[in-house]
């Protein structure tokens, strides 16, 4: 940033948001393996940031010399303890008084990869000035065996979800997603006079109390009157996560961060339509249960499965099946046979189940 001197746009008169420079902000622990990509994603846009910061947070390898190889400028957290959310703290802290309300900060994943027309399409979007933010729409980038496999199968149905619901995301996702300045400074000023949870009481853009900082910040956005937007053509590839106990140690991280982002606002019109998420995902893990238990009891005993389950395993069948299309036949093969991905789905379901006791009994984070 220093002494640069951008050209800056002319304000739309037409009840257009004005647009002015646009910063990307990548958080990095130990990540000088993947960091290069991310950068050079960057670079390639067809609308490139002009301006890239690394924030090199804790960092035991050569994250901060990738950075500078990427010609990316580098900011180091002092002291930082709470992991993501204290360094894009810290780092946005020292940004945010050089920017000017109409500048947006794309924060971003230091293992992801954005696909070209990503910044040009968030920056049409955000020409609405309705919108607090523009989240991406991520697939799963490669490896991690069968259970990479679930994951990317996983992405390609939210994907799908998203482009059917014309963009409209329960929550900006910590991959990627674009801001305006001046929604970021609302926020902080909403969390010191008390309009927004702040358990700190720092008043800081990110609340470092929660798991999923990406999804209560989304929350933060909703409760100012903003709208969240994930535009179908906002496309990027993320890492996925090559082991089980990986994966189950993530989902539990977001399932019960999720969780107890709402307790913390409470019953609002924001968060009712999340609350009965919840109670679905709950009767989902009660149906998954009762479903599997039955399978289970109907071979061991011998007994004929009632027709009833038998069509509803069909009926799984075809949305297990259309709902990868998007990915291949190969995918479609896969997703066929019923019981292989729902190792997969019975997994994700106690994890959901771990996640709710945890979040109720308010037992001890591990993260």
């Amino acid at each position: 940033m220093g002494n640069t001197t951008m050209v800056r746009p002319e304000p739309d008169t037409t009840g257009t948001r004005a647009l002015g420079r646009l910063v990307a902000l990548l958080p990095a622990h130990d990540e000088e393996a993947l960091l290069g990509a991310a950068i050079s994603s960057l670079r390639a846009q067809s609308s490139p940031p002009d301006h890239v910061v690394v924030v090199a947070d804790n960092c035991t390898d050569d994250t901060a010399g990738v950075a500078s190889a990427h010609d990316a400028m580098v900011l180091v957290p002092v002291d930082n303890v709470h992991k993501k959310a204290g360094a894009l703290n810290q780092a946005l802290e020292q940004l945010l008084p050089e920017l000017e309300d109409d500048d947006l900060v794309l924060v971003m994943d230091a293992d992801c990869t954005l696909d070209p027309e990503f910044l040009a399409t968030a920056r049409h979007h955000l020409l609405d000035p309705r919108l607090g933010g523009v989240g991406g729409v991520f697939r799963g980038g490669p490896g991690g065996g069968l259970v990479g496999t679930f994951q990317r199968n996983e992405y390609a149905r939210y994907a799908r979800d998203v482009r059917r619901l014309r963009g409209r995301a329960l929550v900006l996702t910590g991959t990627a997603s674009v801001f305006p300045v001046a929604v970021l400074r609302e926020v902080k000023a909403a969390r010191s006079d008390g309009r927004l949870p702040d358990s700190t009481g720092a008043g800081l853009v990110y609340d470092t109390s929660v798991l999923t900082e990406d999804n209560e910040l989304s929350l933060a956005l909703m409760h100012l009157g903003h709208r969240i937007l994930a535009p179908a053509a906002c496309t990027l590839e993320t890492e996925v996560m090559t082991t089980w106990r990986a994966l189950g140690d993530q989902r539990l991280r977001w399932k019960r961060g999720a969780l107890e982002n709402l307790l913390d606002y409470g019953w609002t019109p924001v968060t009712r339509p999340y609350w009965g998420r919840q109670l679905m995902s709950l009767l989902g893990v009660i149906a998954t249960v009762l479903y599997v238990g039955s399978l289970l009891v109907g071979l061991a005993v011998g007994l004929t499965l009632h027709p009833f389950w038998l069509a509803l395993s069909g009926v799984f069948v075809v949305e297990r099946v259309v709902t990868v299309r998007a990915r291949g036949w190969r995918q479609m093969l896969l997703a066929a046979p019923l019981v292989v991905e729902m190792v997969f789905d019975v997994y994700l379901q106690l994890v959901q189940a771990r996640a709710f006791a945890q979040a109720l009994l308010r037992t001890e984070r591990n993260w």
